[in-house]
């Protein structure tokens, strides 16, 4: 804090405010000062850049404020900004240090007065319409004669004892299934998505009506919620709603399978009038009385007709003898086949077993042992001769091409005696060196006296 000081003092160093240090000790003061409050006031110079951040100015009648609305703050609006709508924003205050602009940092927005559950209504239609929950592709055809129908409601409002009525008028066949859901408050919706998902779960019903009975906007505002449009969507069972008056639609009636005017008007679709049932299985009982007397009528004929086509009995029976008697040959002619098979297979079957016999298999294998042995011996002493002939004329080979053979035409090997190297040049040698010259039978050691040049 700055020091108290005299009213003509001259000011200090200290005491004097940079523009900077200015604006960043505001809005520290009003950002310890004023916690996160709420602010309601009509949009105007609405800014939307690239970078997706908005930039607005909350106005009323007297006085306007800047607004900021970052990117990352935006994930739960659904509705779309305007200039000229009014709103309700849950903001805190600040400074834009670089201009000096007080300003609100908005965290969170969204309509305000009469109009902002219709655009809540509008801009969740628009979300789930462009998903495809309300594609007729998705609808589901409800059964003509639902064995057991299933109502979602109020366990005491007025829908249920109108549906129960004209249940029981219309289609007392039917069996009634009851899930008690609050229909209205703040645990609506949700209460409402579970008990849909349960209903579902114990598969019990051949179809559902949704409903409740009139009111406002905010008494329906349940049905408009996305968490009851969804668990519609995901069901297998056929679903109807019939949901307020005739003019009232909630987004449940564009997920439904089938949407009724009122409770009543649902009732009416998912039963089938006893009294035309009834009529029809009269009528129905009609024709198969009909079809059954034309049916029986129509055996007598044919039984009138088979009866002329029927052979007498005496002839049946000679074509029944004739025809045992026929079987019979055939029948001994192919036992005799049989046997005559039979005892070739079992000669054939006897000369294979003597085949098998141990002593016979084990002579077969000591001649065949016997046999290789003597083919084993030609072989190694074919192997060894021709091996024999091989070194021999290998070692006439290298007699012919050796030293000693050369030595035995006149020739010698001259080497230093000292190191026994071969001398193959005279230019490695001087007179007075001592050499050693072999010879073919013999070895000499020998003196230099004279080197010849070529």
């Amino acid at each position: 804090m700055t020091k108290i000081r005299s009213k003509n003092a001259p000011p200090t160093p200290e005491d004097i405010y940079t523009i900077t240090r200015l604006n960043h000790e505001v809005r520290q003061l009003l950002e310890e000062v004023f916690p996160t409050i709420w602010v309601e006031g009509e949009i105007s110079n609405l800014a939307k850049p690239a970078s997706g951040h908005f930039y607005f100015t909350l106005k009323d009648d007297n006085a306007q404020v800047r607004c900021a609305f970052f990117k990352n703050r935006q994930a739960n609006l659904n509705f779309g900004l305007d200039n000229g709508i009014k709103v309700l924003a849950k903001a805190n205050v600040g400074l834009y240090e670089g201009r000096g602009d007080y300003q609100l940092i908005i965290e969170q927005i969204e309509p305000a007065g009469a109009g902002a559950l219709q655009i809540a209504f509008d801009a969740l239609k628009q979300k789930l319409a462009a998903e495809g929950l309300f594609d007729e592709k998705h609808k589901k055809t409800l059964q003509k004669y639902p064995e057991t129908i299933g109502i979602i409601t109020s366990a005491t409002g007025a829908a249920i004892r109108d549906i129960l009525s004209i249940m029981k008028r219309r289609y007392p066949l039917a069996n009634l299934i009851i899930y008690p859901v609050p229909v209205q408050g703040e645990d609506a919706a949700s209460t409402i998505a579970k008990t849909i998902k349960i209903a579902e779960k114990r598969n019990e019903c051949d179809v559902f009506i949704l409903t409740r009975g009139g009111g406002s906007l905010e008494d329906l505002w349940a049905f408009n919620e996305e968490i009851v449009a969804r668990a519609i969507f995901d069901i297998e069972t056929p679903i109807i709603s019939g949901i307020g008056h005739e003019i009232d639609f909630t987004i449940a009636d564009f997920v439904v399978d089938l949407r009724a005017a009122t409770p009543s008007a649902a009732a009416e679709l998912v039963s089938p009038d006893i009294n035309d049932v009834m009529q029809k299985l009269k009528n129905r009982e009609k024709q198969l009385v009909r079809f059954q007397k034309q049916i029986i009528k129509n055996f007598k004929n044919y039984v009138e007709i088979f009866f002329r086509k029927l052979p007498q009995p005496s002839q049946k029976l000679f074509e029944l003898i004739q025809q045992t008697d026929e079987y019979s040959i055939h029948l001994k002619h192919n036992i005799e086949k049989k046997i005559t098979s039979n005892r070739m297979m079992l000669t054939e079957s006897k000369s294979n077993l003597e085949k098998l016999n141990p002593t016979y298999i084990i002579t077969q294998q000591v001649d065949y042992i016997k046999n290789l042995h003597l083919r084993f011996e030609g072989a190694i002493i074919l192997y060894f001769e021709k091996t024999k002939n091989k070194i021999s004329r290998i070692d006439d080979i290298l007699n012919s091409i050796g030293p000693i053979s050369t030595l035995g035409r006149g020739y010698a090997i001259v080497t230093d005696y000292k190191t026994d190297k071969i001398i193959k040049d005279a230019n490695h040698l001087k007179v007075g060196k001592k050499i050693h010259v072999k010879l073919s039978s013999s070895e000499i050691d020998s003196t230099v006296d004279k080197i010849y040049e070529k």
